[in-house]
């Protein structure tokens, strides 16, 4: 599993023009991109989660345990992109839907099992995401 994080200060992510998912500007938070391959399993998504929620880039240092700052996951079979070879990216090294979108669930379980206020897109929908990208902070997670 890949996640692309970064830290906002606001953010959201609509489907068919409706909000399904948001992070307020009064808060500053995590937008969570979030890239499953095929040999990624339950417990992958939970470490992966834990790193996530520890993770000490907002400000002064602090993790979103720290603060209890909300997260966006968006799933994004895209992370897995592989550019090697001409100009079409191959998404061979991303899981199918079947595979991807329950541990996208895991992870976002694994989340708030752990405390976090976790919003999310739809997996698998044509999704518009607005951010407000704060430092610019952005982090690449893996396990």
């Amino acid at each position: 599993m890949r996640v692309l994080v970064q830290r906002v200060s606001s953010a959201s992510v609509s489907v068919d023009g409706k909000v399904v998912g948001a992070i307020h500007p009064e808060s500053q938070g995590l937008l969570a991109l979030v890239g499953v391959t095929h040999s990624d399993d339950e417990a992958k998504a939970r470490r992966l989660a834990e790193k996530l929620w520890q993770l000490r880039i907002l400000d002064d240092e602090k993790s979103a345990a720290d603060i209890d700052a909300p997260i966006l996951v968006i799933s994004q079979f895209t992370l897995y992109a592989d550019t090697a070879k001409g100009r079409r990216p191959s998404w061979n090294a991303a899981a199918p839907s079947a595979v991807a979108e329950p541990l996208i669930m895991d992870f976002i379980a694994a989340l708030t099992q752990l405390g976090a206020y976790v919003q999310s897109g739809v997996f698998g929908a044509h999704m518009q995401v607005e951010l407000v990208n704060d430092g610019p902070v952005t982090v690449l997670l893996e396990v």
